[in-house]
């Protein structure tokens, strides 16, 4: 649920909903990120494990023409919703330490409440198994420069995607949290560009929890404490790979949402 604290003073339901507003068809609505907020998730097993081989079976780059056109559309609202962050009052700088900037996803939204800061870890850094390849749209250089460093814009779509899908909503970094999060942050993209969303951040959520890699012999999927399983600390991220995923997996991941109910219902 969207908190009612506000980091740096910044109404940060406000500000994405006027992302939100934006892409709202001719003579209709566009949804209330409050009520987004309210949405409960139901996970499928199944299909995060159908989603997650497709995206182990998917080509390391698509051969689609509308490809670049989609991320290159993706990269201008990424900019434009980083500097309505930054414009709002709230810091965004690199992570220039060890590790990871935060320990968990309540540590992040903890400080970025805290201290109006987000440290963003760098793609350069970490971008699935390697550093990111010089071939991916989002591994190029983005134009913004903060404490010497040039974010990428990979660096500008994670940080939009801490501050709308974890910071403001509150989600954790579990697969449902993960979810919730791709799920409201979507709504504040142009409705063309939301296979590639689909394939940047369920593709990849999907196949880090339910990949065939993690399947034991017999095809399941094992648990804490069941032979064979693997903790997330120690499992190997996902290739970056370039491809929109088939409308039908968005139809159905959007299917997986319900609004809760209110107190007054």
């Amino acid at each position: 649920m969207v908190t009612e604290e506000r980091p740096a003073g910044v109404d940060l339901s406000s500000l994405a909903q006027r992302h939100v507003d934006q892409w709202a068809p001719t003579g209709g609505r566009s949804p209330s990120i409050a009520r987004l907020a309210r949405t409960a998730v139901r996970l499928d097993e199944d299909y995060c494990r159908a989603v997650a081989a497709y995206y182990d079976r998917a080509p390391r780059r698509g051969g689609d023409a509308g490809l670049r056109r989609r991320y290159d559309r993706l990269k201008r609202q990424n900019l434009r919703q980083f500097r309505s962050i930054v414009e709002a009052g709230i810091e965004i700088a690199p992570w220039l330490g060890e590790g990871q900037p935060y320990k968990g996803s309540r540590h992040l939204r903890e400080s970025v409440h805290r201290t109006g800061r987000l440290h963003v870890y760098l793609t350069s850094s970490g971008h699935g198994p390697s550093p990111a390849a010089g071939d991916h749209p989002l591994s190029g250089p983005s134009g913004v420069v903060v404490d010497g460093v040039e974010f990428c814009h990979n660096d500008l779509f994670r940080a939009v995607h801490d501050i709308f899908g974890h910071v403001m909503l509150g989600n954790g970094f579990g697969p449902k949290g993960e979810f919730l999060a791709a799920f409201c942050h979507m709504h504040t993209y142009s409705r063309d560009v939301h296979p590639i969303l689909f394939t940047e951040q369920i593709g990849q959520i999907c196949w880090f929890f339910y990949g065939p890699h993690l399947l034991d012999g017999a095809g399941g999927l094992p648990g804490p404490g069941d032979p064979g399983y693997l903790p997330p600390a120690r499992r190997p991220y996902p290739e970056q790979k370039v491809f929109a995923f088939p409308v039908r997996f968005l139809d159905a991941f959007t299917s997986l949402f319900q609004p809760e109910r209110s107190p007054d219902d």
